[in-house]
């Protein structure tokens, strides 16, 4: 026995080494990894305490957002800085160090000064955003301590019990706790039909509240949201969005980029060998070809001037997502808004109540069962809320069940426990065929601008999914008033001006958005298509060829809308502020919100009207012209000089000509000639339509002046070598009638010429005049005999009978082009601005 005893107590077997060593490491893991804090699931009427969420927040638990694309201190840095041009002129100069030519290096304290300009352009946009953006950011229902309040998305917390309702976005993932929701994944997944959640079903993050409300619990916050991981997916495939302009200039920067070494190399030993000229000599010839190819600030100067539109749309209230939509607004030709909230105002009142059969519902009867129904349906759109105001007395009408409204369905409905089923909503939906025997009585209000609600009884209790079944008896008539904005006739007074073809999309009877489109003065307001019967996309593109009013289309309709006119060649901006919108505002080039309407719209949209105020859309769509076509004429001016720099660089080459020019030459000219007339030109009011593709239009006008500069050099080449003209004289030659290309240039790209632009190229043309007669030593300028003097003489009156000679052949040509694009095209028009990306 006490053997046995002993035996069944003996201490377990010694562990070898080596499982000690792997409990060791496990443990060292698990002491340097944080551990996840245990799942509290909150009860969904009282939510997390104050304190729970606080801590939580501490543990890395928070709704912090993914892939933010505001910049830090140190990356605006880096990017004005650290380019690839900065590095060629950093060796360039450092060449120059080499020669003893210390003169010529003026060209680096220009870039530095370009770099600062950037630098703090972009701090002060970057601040201007932040204060916008705090006072724009989205807050979202929560319980927390058992009460309901909102908190900013980002402090969300992993368990928060959040409320959602319809056109909220839903924030994070986790189920649903209490009440019932239809979602539209669209955003998140394309999949465009509503989907109901009922407790247990899981919402994702992305997607957004149609109708109904909702208690959720949030179980998967910030980078593990689904919308997150999305986000970081698509980042990582495809990296940050660019517009059509800046992917062009990239495109142009590593051109000249591949193309400094081999052709620097090139002049270099062209210089040595060919020329026989010293290292002294050779390198600032090599130096000043090198530097007339680089177009040193205007990269810089169109990520400022963006970012500087940026700014001030945002002084102006406005807030823009995303770089690319002040290019796209440029290109805007064709305007869709909704009707309610955008030509009309906001809010709504119950104009009159129209009982249809006194005998067997008189008005006492019809005020009880609106009084009941309002206090039993949530008020989550602008029709609703008007009719809750007008109805909200108190019922003890028992409620069963609920169906909420959809802008497809067009009608919600409440069973009651003991007065069966009644649906309110517009009367052709709910009376399907017998719509006839309501409209001598409806229209005429419509024709007024009303909108126009009935009110029925249901056989059958409705549902989501199966509609109205079994008979339906008309009670009355909800007759509601919604006044057109009064600044709306101006804003479409301005449009039409401009160019821009104004469309009214609404759900509510095509004959109400004619009679407000008429109201508020819109082109074609008469003339009206009722969405309903369009059904193929052929009907589609005849609809919006021949329509600017569209009626009873559903949310799924307006965006196959915006994709017609987009396949018809147009640009297309979408203003909404209600759920229904979403997937347009997506869709569309560049998509527009109003803060004061759902919030998923304002998280979609490129664009938010911070004061929801439609009448600030012209400044929007001028800043957006302004800018880009500054930038165009800007660019303009700097590829002249590239394009004569490359251009010539290999006529010199293969020709064995010496370079004619030195760097500080070149410096000359490009300060007086491009930096600061396009400085000036930048803050040029100019709101023509821009029309074709960025590069496309800059070539268009640099062209004719680059070639004419190669061609004129060539001829200043030939008679140096016939007339054995000295280097200096060569480079003097040069010079001044570089200057004055880029004066001519000046001239034509600032057409029409008003007083300011007369006085800019006054100004330019007296500074260079004085630069080379006075002060011509300094940019290694010599006084010309005799002979030089005619052939100088001789060159600045051929040089405008040369450009006028290139500007009416690229014209004649442009217009060729055009014709033959347009009559293989059958006369449509190409599409010119750049297809948005899509926002996740």
């Amino acid at each position: 026995m006490a053997q046995s005893s002993q035996t069944q107590q003996a201490p377990p077997p010694k562990r070898g080494r080596e499982e000690k060593q792997r409990e060791r490491r496990r443990e060292e893991r698990a002491a340097r990894s944080p551990r996840e804090p245990e799942r509290l699931f909150p009860d969904p009427k009282t939510g997390l305490t104050a304190a729970q969420a606080t801590r939580l927040l501490e543990q890395g638990m928070g709704n912090e957002a993914v892939g933010s694309t505001a910049k830090s201190t140190g990356q605006i840095i880096r990017e004005n800085t650290l380019t690839f041009f900065n590095l060629v002129f950093v060796v360039l100069a450092a060449l120059l160090i080499l020669a003893g030519d210390f003169k010529d290096m003026m060209f680096l304290g220009i870039a530095l000064v370009n770099s600062l300009i950037g630098i703090i352009q972009q701090l002060r946009s970057r601040a201007t955003l932040e204060k916008l953006s705090l006072i724009s950011e989205t807050r979202v229902k929560v319980v927390r301590d058992g009460q309901l309040g909102t908190v900013p998305v980002h402090k969300l917390v992993r368990e928060d019990i959040v409320e959602l309702g319809a056109g909220d976005q839903i924030p994070a993932d986790g189920p649903v706790m209490s009440g019932q929701v239809t979602v539209n994944e669209a955003l998140i997944t394309g999949e465009a039909d509503p989907i109901t959640k009922d407790p247990g079903d899981e919402l994702l993050s992305g997607s957004f509240v149609v109708s109904g409300k909702c208690r959720a619990r949030l179980d998967r916050v910030g980078a593990a949201s689904y919308a997150s991981r999305l986000s970081l997916e698509a980042k990582a495939d495809q990296g940050v969005a660019k517009s059509e302009m800046m992917k062009s200039l990239d495109k142009l920067i590593r051109f000249i980029g591949f193309a400094l070494i081999p052709i620097g190399a090139a002049l270099f030993y062209n210089e040595l060998m060919v020329q026989g000229n010293e290292f002294s000599d050779a390198v600032p010839a090599v130096v000043a070809a090198l530097i007339g190819m680089i177009p040193e600030g205007l990269y810089l100067l169109t990520s400022v001037a963006l970012a500087v539109s940026v700014m001030r749309l945002a002084q102006k209230q406005t807030l823009v997502h995303e770089l690319s939509a002040v290019e796209t607004l440029a290109h805007v030709d064709v305007l869709c808004v909704d009707k309610t909230g955008t030509v009309t105002q906001p809010e709504m009142s119950v104009q009159e109540i129209v009982p249809l059969d006194e005998d067997r519902c008189p008005a006492g009867r019809v005020e009880e069962i609106f009084n009941a129904y309002y206090r039993a349906i949530d008020a989550d759109n602008d029709t609703a809320r008007a009719m809750a105001q007008r109805f909200s007395k108190s019922s003890l009408w028992q409620v069963e069940r609920t169906v909420p409204f959809t802008s497809a369905n067009k009608w919600s409905a409440v069973v009651f426990k003991a007065y069966g089923a009644y649906v309110v909503g517009a009367p052709e939906f709910i009376m399907k065929a017998r719509y006839a025997d309501l409209q001598h009585m409806v229209t005429p209000y419509q024709e007024q601008g009303c909108r126009v609600l009935l009110l029925a009884k249901c056989g059958a209790p409705p549902t989501m999914e199966g509609g109205i079944t079994g008979t339906v008896e008309p009670l009355a008539l909800a007759v509601i008033s919604n006044p057109i904005r009064a600044e709306a006739p101006k804003t479409f007074q301005y449009f039409a001006q401009q160019g821009v073809t104004v469309k009214v999309i609404s759900g509510d009877n095509p004959s109400t958005v004619s009679a407000v489109a008429v109201q508020a003065g819109i082109a074609g307001g008469d003339k009206f298509v009722d969405a309903a019967t369009l059904k193929e996309p052929a009907d589609y593109a005849r609809a919006v060829r021949d329509y600017n009013v569209f009626g009873r289309v559903t949310p799924d309709q307006k965006r196959k809308l915006v994709k017609a006119l987009q396949k018809a060649g147009h640009t297309v901006a979408m203003t909404g502020d209600g759920v229904n919108d979403v997937l347009a505002l997506k869709d569309a080039d560049c998509g527009i919100a109003m803060a004061s309407g759902a919030e998923a719209a304002a998280q979609v949209a490129q664009v938010v009207l911070l004061d929801s105020n439609f009448a600030s859309m012209p400044q929007v769509v001028e800043e957006g012209r302004r800018v880009i076509n500054n930038i165009q004429r800007a660019a303009a001016l700097y590829l002249v000089k590239n394009i004569m720099s490359l251009f010539l660089s290999l006529v010199t080459l293969f020709a064995g000509f010496p370079y004619p020019f030195v760097p500080i030459q070149l410096t000359l000219i490009s300060a007086l000639t491009i930096g600061a007339p396009s400085f000036v030109l930048a803050l040029e009011p100019n709101h023509e339509i821009v029309k074709g593709r960025f590069m496309t239009n800059v070539l268009r006008r640099a062209l004719p002046g680059g070639l004419a500069n190669v061609v004129l050099m060539i001829l200043i080449e030939l008679f140096t070598f016939a007339f054995a003209f000295e280097r200096v004289t060569l480079s003097t030659l040069a010079t001044v009638i570089m200057g004055e290309v880029g004066l001519l240039v000046l001239y034509y790209i600032s057409k029409p010429l008003d007083w300011k632009r007369w006085t800019l190229l006054g100004a330019m043309t007296a500074a260079f005049a004085v630069a080379v007669l006075g002060f011509g030593w300094m940019f290694e300028l010599v006084p010309l005999d005799f002979q030089a003097g005619l052939v100088i003489l001789v060159f600045l009156m051929l040089t405008p009978s040369v450009i006028f000679v290139f500007e009416r052949a690229f014209e004649w040509g442009s217009a060729a082009l055009a014709l033959i694009a347009q009559r293989r095209s059958g006369g449509q028009p190409k599409r010119a601005a750049p297809k948005r990306a899509a926002r996740r």
